[in-house]
């Protein structure tokens, strides 16, 4: 009786570790749509799950890393959710397309209006950022989440290499070797753009040639028929000649 209290007790104490770390896993993260190309550009994820099962999520802080400032981060309009970026002088300017850049975002703040991360649910805040470093294999953004509880939790452990994963870990963005076009997860809609354009200058190519062959058989047309034409008249005049004559020897 006593081993089978023991091994329910062992059972419902396993159980409990198991629910327990099933929340703990899930933190905020963030993936490329496609992939981040070092010197390219790429559209970014954040992914934020609420981990919470009496609190929603209202608040979400992103710092983006100073060693590696970006020159262009452009946040897309979240419904729900009112954007504010955050910028700051850079110490060394950033020279991009021939023109220095002085200032950098340093962070993203994103504030439920109107919405929230409820219980049980997760929301994505996508960013359009670029150049990525061309001198570095990941990118740390720390991030801070609050709750409706005014609970807060900081996003802002670095993974080490070779260790656990920390508690709280930042998000992590693993770069990928640079792509000859530097769009990174752009590349395909450029790539599809240029298909698009490409398929329209060939069909208005097509169409320039129809009418090209009509134009050319039109023109045949009409100088067959001018040719003609005047071959007619020739052979009519021959015709009332021949018959004058005719006339004239008649009547001698």
């Amino acid at each position: 009786m006593n081993l089978s209290r023991l091994a329910l007790a062992t059972g419902v104490a396993a159980s409990t570790v198991l629910l327990l770390a099933g929340p703990a896993a899930a933190h905020v993260s963030v993936q490329p749509q496609g992939e981040a190309a070092k010197g390219g550009y790429a559209t970014l994820n954040f992914k934020v799950p609420n981990e919470r099962d009496q609190a929603s999520t209202v608040k979400l802080e992103v710092n983006f890393p100073a060693e590696h400032p970006l020159s262009s981060v452009t946040p897309e309009a979240v419904p729900g959710w009112k954007i504010e970026i955050t910028k700051g002088k850079l110490d060394k300017p950033l020279e991009v397309h021939g023109r220095k850049i002085t200032e950098a975002v340093t962070k993203v703040t994103w504030t439920a209006d109107g919405s929230k991360i409820e219980p049980g649910y997760f929301q994505q805040f996508p960013v359009s950022v670029g150049q990525l470093p061309e001198d570095a294999d990941q990118m740390i953004f720390k991030a801070i989440q609050t709750y409706d509880n005014k609970e807060v939790v900081r996003w802002i452990e670095e993974p080490k290499a070779g260790g656990e994963e920390p508690d709280s870990p930042a998000p992590v963005l693993a770069l990928s070797a640079a792509s000859d076009d530097h769009h990174g997860g752009g590349a395909a809609g450029d790539t599809e753009a240029g298909d698009d354009h490409a398929a329209d200058d060939k069909a208005a190519s097509a169409e320039g040639d129809k009418k090209e062959t009509h134009a050319a058989s039109s023109s045949s047309s009409d100088t067959t028929a001018r040719t003609l034409g005047i071959i007619g008249i020739v052979v009519g005049i021959a015709g009332v000649a021949f018959g004058v004559l005719a006339g004239r020897r008649r009547s001698a």
